[in-house]
């Protein structure tokens, strides 16, 4: 059948390529000349995110010498404006999403400081990410980490790395993951807020991102990464994370738990009513953590594609019924729905869909969405009671017990139909079989480990090398007093008229 293809669309593509076409057909001489079904194949490619050499290809699978289009190795300007807005929406989850967020729910003496640490790791991780960081989760090197050939960012430029996306240029999709290096070590503050010391978190948070991060997003993302199943025919563990079930939310989850227990309970914990400056602020920082998660979930489809639509989908789901369970568990077990549950219900659902956004129906999306409001909404409402350990702002309960729960569901619920890509190695070693209890779900569970050890390990020795050197905590007076005028000079609120 003849492709029907519009003409408006082939000309005005054609227009804005003009440049690379004469660049790209000049240098031949006696090269072939791609047919006008090879041209317009080429461009066909760019609508459905797929790789524009295909129709240049022979029997063998090669191009011959010269022949090309104009649309191979040229970004398509809706895929680059929809990743450059996606990262602007991942930044807008920490600056100001998460800093308003986790800044409602500390003491008014405290709010700063809270401010401070998400800035900090913002400046802190772009520099890294620029010196080492990108190139140690994004080039090609080892299974467990990549190498240094794009250090300071070094040939990354605005042509697509096909090895993550043909449409995308490639400086554009380093700013995207960067925002996603930005905001995990950020989650873990809401663990052991109001009582470190900025210095500690300043020096532990730089080790976390070597000893952690980059490797973890190597492993799950990394074109060659060990635990990248979809993309990665020879990985030892066939796991899937769309988003960052894995890599953010189950190793900044489980790494606060770590560090919490270290640095111990807040002074007065148990003991003294702890109440949140201001449950608008919170409110108002969940509605921008919604908003900004399009741009983490959706946009981790690396184009304006079906797969981006679907996440879209599935992450509006699961974020609206976590947000409805949870505060509904509240009103049948202690009489009230509040506030901070249709929060947490929020966060919660958001977590949990996260690594399966791409890979679910919307019917694998309600369960989610389900076990979400419930089974964290459990987690800080009795077993951290029954523990009694000071999550002071629920980031164990919330991120560690959804990324995990998140990355075991994608594992029963990931369906082929949701998303083609899982037949490129998953299906044929039948790790996908569209079944409840298919053998991905084991795959799940091997990544879910790798993940707890590493974070909770190498937490571990990176806070009591920190503490050793340093310390952890505060002074008991600056404690009590507040972090906000001890550490940085300022409040954030003062009395009227003052």
């Amino acid at each position: 059948m003849k492709r029907i293809f519009p003409a408006s669309v082939l000309f005005a593509f054609l227009a804005v390529m003009s440049t690379a076409s004469r660049a790209a057909d000049a240098p031949a001489t006696n090269a072939p000349t791609p047919t006008l079904e090879q041209r317009v194949a080429g461009l066909e490619a760019y609508l459905a995110n797929s790789d524009p050499t295909a129709p240049l290809k022979d029997k063998d699978g090669k191009i011959p010498t010269g022949l090309t289009t104009p649309s191979v190795g040229v970004p398509g300007p809706g895929a680059n404006a929809w990743q450059m807005t996606s990262a602007a929406l991942v930044l807008f989850m920490t600056l100001p999403g998460l800093a308003l967020f986790y800044g409602g729910l500390v003491r008014k003496k405290n709010v700063l400081s809270v401010l401070a640490q998400c800035f900090f790791i913002t400046g802190m991780v772009t520099i890294l990410w620029y010196v080492c960081g990108y190139s140690l989760v994004f080039h090609s090197g080892k299974p467990f980490i990549g190498n240094l050939d794009f250090a300071f960012l070094k040939g990354v430029d605005s042509t697509p790395n096909t090895d993550y996306s043909y449409w995308v240029s490639q400086n554009v999709y380093s700013m995207y993951q960067l925002m996603f290096a930005i905001i995990t070590p950020a989650l873990i503050i809401g663990a052991i807020a109001e009582r470190m010391k900025f210095a500690a978190i300043c020096v532990f948070m730089t080790l976390w991102m070597f000893v952690v991060y980059f490797p973890q997003a190597h492993m799950i993302w990394g074109i060659d990464g060990f635990m990248n199943g979809v993309f990665n025919e020879h990985a030892g563990i066939h796991a899937i994370d769309f988003a960052g079930g894995t890599v953010v939310h189950m190793t900044s989850g489980w790494s606060a738990l770590i560090l919490c227990l270290i640095l111990g309970k807040r002074i007065g914990f148990g003991e003294e009513p702890m109440p949140p400056l201001s449950m608008v602020l919170c409110m108002v920082g969940t509605g921008m953590l919604w908003v900004g998660w399009y741009g983490f979930n959706a946009g981790s489809a690396v184009g304006a594609d079906v797969i981006a639509a679907n996440a879209f989908t599935t992450t509006t789901l699961a974020t609206a019924v976590a947000s409805f369970v949870w505060p509904m568990a509240e009103w049948i077990t202690r009489g009230k729905p509040s506030v901070l549950g249709f929060c947490s219900g929020a966060v919660a659902g958001l977590v949990v869909i996260t690594p399966a956004c791409g890979f679910v129906t919307p019917k694998g999306a309600m369960a989610i969405g389900v076990a979400a409001g419930l089974i964290p909404w459990f987690f800080c409402y009795k077993v951290k009671g029954w523990f009694g350990y000071d999550d002071a702002l629920d980031t164990f309960g919330v991120h560690a017990i959804g990324g995990t729960l998140g990355a075991f569901m994608t594992g029963m619920l990931a369906r082929t139909s949701a998303n083609g890509n899982l037949k490129t190695f998953l299906v044929p070693q039948k790790f996908v079989t569209d079944s409840r209890f298919q053998p991905l779900v084991l795959e799940q569970i091997k990544a879910i480990l790798v993940t707890l050890v590493l974070a909770t390990v190498g937490t571990a020795i990176i806070a009591f090398v920190v503490k050793a050197v340093i310390g952890l905590r505060p002074s008991e007076e600056v404690e009590v007093a507040g972090l906000d005028l001890n550490e940085h000079g300022e409040e954030g609120y003062h009395a009227a008229g003052q």
